[in-house]
Formats: C-alpha cells, sequence, structure tokens
C-alpha cells in the first residue's frame, strides 16, 4: 500500500513537472515568434523607408537633369545666335572657344552637384537598413 501510495506521488510530481515545463516551453516559443514578428515589421518598414528615400533621390536627379538640359539647350541656342551674327573668322573663333570654355565649366559644376545628389539619395537610402543591422548584430550580440 506504502509503495502504491509513493509511485502515485512520483507520477503526480512529474506529472505536473513535465506541465510546468511544457507551459514554460510554450510560453518562451510564444515569446520568441511575437519578437521575430517585431523584427520582420521594423525589418519591412526599413525597407520601405529605404525604397521612399531612393525614389525621392531619383525624383530630384531626374529635376536637376531636365533643369540642367532646358539651361544648356537656351545656351546652345543664345550661343548659335552669337556665331550666325559674327562679323568675322576670328571673332567666331573667341565665341567658339568662350562658349567651350563656358559649357565645360557648367557642365562639370552641375556634375558636381548631381555627384552630390547621388551621394546623399544613396546615404538616406541605406540609412534605415543600416539601423536594422546594426540592431540585429546588437541583439545576437546580446544573446550570446
Amino acid at each position: 500500500m506504502a509503495a502504491a501510495e509513493a509511485a502515485k506521488n512520483t507520477v503526480e510530481q512529474f506529472t505536473a513537472a513535465s506541465n510546468v515545463a511544457f507551459k514554460e516551453g510554450v510560453e518562451k516559443s510564444l515569446a520568441a515568434l511575437n519578437e521575430a514578428n517585431s523584427y520582420s515589421k521594423k525589418n519591412l518598414e526599413a525597407v520601405v523607408a529605404s525604397a521612399t528615400a531612393s525614389a525621392k533621390g531619383a525624383e530630384a536627379l531626374g529635376a536637376q537633369a531636365m533643369a540642367f538640359s532646358k539651361a544648356m539647350f537656351d545656351t546652345n541656342v543664345t550661343a548659335a545666335k552669337s556665331l550666325a551674327g559674327a562679323k568675322s573668322v576670328q571673332e567666331v573663333v573667341e565665341l567658339q572657344t568662350a562658349f567651350a570654355k563656358s559649357a565645360l565649366e557648367t557642365y562639370m559644376t552641375e556634375f558636381g552637384k548631381m555627384s552630390d545628389t547621388v551621394s546623399s539619395s544613396v546615404k538616406e537610402s541605406m540609412k534605415p537598413l543600416n539601423e536594422r543591422v546594426t540592431a540585429v548584430v546588437e541583439k545576437f550580440q546580446a544573446v550570446r
């Protein structure tokens, strides 16, 4: 009788311990799943923010290119009128040289502006992604 009672108590203790361990395991798994979902959501938000920044950068670069093209067209028309009104070959050479020098300087200045726009666009596009990578690395390091 005592042996049966001891076996019964042992089985009850084992069952209770198993239930507690199972419950804790399920709770830890659910917490990890919720955390993973949170990271996934934040990662998706970072991708959207990056794409938005890229689109804004492309839009700004497109606007710059259009403005530059229009300005160059106007400059070319003005230069052509000046060349047409030249009274000598010497004047044509001088006008053409001045135009070429001015066009090259304008091009180099505009190229610098566009390079700055591309550079800042890339930085802004990568910022949200870099922040997520940093957060994930910090999380993994904290777990270790």
